[in-house]
């Protein structure tokens, strides 16, 4: 087994402070030896005269021997219980456990207990008649060894405890006692033991998230977010090699607060959809995301972004419930967003809602593509929702996202196409008044974005679709949103963020099939501005 970085690292420190404690005595000895004391050296060489032990001196020396050992042992439970019941209080109480089921701690602290009641025992032994050599010099070299330990194994105990090291070390193992089937015990005993596991460190690691925003911390929120979705991810992968009784939501999972709160039929679901696991770790990144909204909104993107992940490792595995459940709680965040009335955190989570999309339509298969027109009722949805609480941008975004949808349906010769185009044309209108219609300004420039599209793709058919839709439009406004669009010149955007580019950018050769779409409203024909 390779050794690690950190205990090849400690291993080096204490062979470096042993040779040198080494080197500095046998120095000093030798000069008392052969040069200051040489006359009082009698017949014995340098060796024999160093392990040639007198009763009385050995008494003495022995008694004070113990004292330093107890003494270090002191030292090191003081510094490493302080160490630990801060990291457990700061990140979560699991530290603790973890750190005495490690075998160096163990292995340390056990020989530190051993080693002082070696000298404690060994000072009962000597007598006025007998001096046993080896037995002392065995504590010697045990007590040598206590306090050159002490510095690179406080070295360790603090690379063990490193927020990072330790939210890694947490998703590992929940994910390996989780998903390891055990013959050796009774399978019912051995289900409820690992469900008991998997749920503890999915809480845990949600509990370390949340509370490193509190702190603002970053850093370990986002490691944290980001062990929950490696776990999620990796779990997809060993899903299926899992027994039935996993599966079951039995006395342990009936009595978690997240699963008493679901009524019987929805706890019934999950049994049916072998998803209660993925539903449970989804939870907690909704956690992490609600506490992000509050404290931390940038958080929230990036929860967003390994919830994502987490659908696609759905999708690759074709675990269609997981992708739905995904899709449930991409729509819970953008609930959660518009509620708080966040509009940076919705455009986020829109952008990575519609990513999830794109890898269902590069998947070809036929019922990631029905998915995908229910995503696209979603987004219709919310930006109906968004507007109507008076967040229009929002309500742009997710039109210019159906936009892209269409464009890469169209491209990818997706069966969905017409469907999602049927989507994106209702997102602006609403039951009761047509002036909310009129008032959605952005979505009509996706709209024609998207006609442009289809004009210069030889798709007059579809662009006709759109020309329909708009034809009640009045020619003031039709004649301000063309001259819009045709005076964006640059396709970044001019401030930093994630998408990049600017929402009305179009290229060349989509602007002259831009003015071909509007010059075929009468109205506009005679205003049409020359091609550049």
């Amino acid at each position: 087994m390779a050794v690690s970085k950190p205990r090849r690292r400690s291993l080096v420190t204490l062979g470096f402070f042993a040779a040198f404690a080494i080197a500095t005595f046998a120095a000093f000895w030798l000069l008392d030896y052969f040069v200051i004391d040489a006359g009082q050296r009698g017949g014995a060489g340098p060796l024999r005269q160093l392990v040639e032990f007198d009763a009385e001196t050995m008494q003495n020396a022995l008694g004070s021997l113990s004292q330093v050992i107890a003494a270090v042992l002191g030292i090191a439970i003081t510094v490493v219980s302080i160490v630990v019941q801060l990291a457990a209080t700061r990140y979560t109480s699991r530290v603790a456990d973890m750190f005495f089921r490690d075998r160096v701690n163990l292995g340390v602290m056990g020989f530190f207990v051993v080693a002082c009641l070696e000298a404690l025992w060994v000072s009962l032994t000597v007598q006025a008649h007998y001096v046993p050599t080896a037995t002392i010099t065995a504590s010697v070299v045990m007590a040598s060894a206590s306090l050159l330990g002490l510095v690179p194994y406080f070295a360790y105990v603090f690379d063990f405890l490193d927020p990072e090291k330790v939210i890694a070390r947490i998703g590992t193992e929940t994910l390996d006692r989780a998903t390891k089937q055990k013959q050796t015990r009774a399978a019912a005993a051995d289900v409820a033991g690992r469900q008991a596991l998997a749920l503890s460190g999915l809480s845990h690691l949600a509990d370390i998230a949340v509370n490193a925003l509190g702190q603002k911390d970053k850093v370990i929120a986002t490691d944290a977010s980001a062990a929950l979705r490696r776990l999620l991810v990796e779990y997809q992968q060993r899903k299926r090699g899992l027994d039935d009784g996993w599966f079951a939501i039995g006395d342990v999972l009936r009595t978690d607060p997240d699963f008493v709160a679901l009524a019987a039929d929805s706890v019934d679901d999950l049994v049916a959809r072998r998803t209660w696991l993925e539903w449970k770790g989804m939870r907690q990144l909704r956690e992490v995301f609600g506490a992000a909204l509050t404290t931390m909104p940038e958080m929230a993107h990036v929860v967003a972004i390994d919830t994502r992940y987490v659908g696609e490792a759905a999708l690759e595995a074709g675990d269609r419930e997981v992708l739905v459940l995904t899709i449930k709680f991409m729509n819970t965040y953008l609930r959660a967003a518009l509620n708080a009335r966040d509009v940076r955190t919705a455009y986020n989570v829109l952008n990575q809602y519609r990513q999830l999309a794109e890898a269902l339509l590069a998947t070809h298969s036929a019922w990631p593509q029905g998915v995908l027109v229910e995503i696209a009722g979603h987004f219709k949805y919310y930006a109906r929702l968004a507007h109507g609480i008076g967040l229009g941008f929002v309500t742009e975004t997710a039109a210019y996202d159906l936009c892209a949808l269409c464009e890469l349906a169209s491209a990818s010769e997706a069966t969905c196409h017409d469907r999602l185009l049927a989507v994106f044309l209702e997102i602006d209108k609403e039951p009761e008044t047509q002036a909310e219609e009129r008032a959605l300004r952005g979505v009509r420039k996706a709209q024609a974005k998207l006609a442009s599209y289809y004009l210069l793709h030889d798709q007059p058919a579809r662009a006709r679709r759109i020309y329909d839709d708009m034809a009640g439009e009045s020619p003031e406004r039709l004649r301000s949103i063309r001259d819009e669009m045709l005076a964006i010149t640059s396709k970044d955007f001019w401030e930093v963020v994630d998408r990049g580019t600017n929402f009305d950018y179009l290229s060349d050769e989509r602007k002259q099939k831009l003015r071909e779409f509007f010059a075929d409203f009468a109205s506009l024909a005679a205003s049409a501005p020359a091609a550049e």
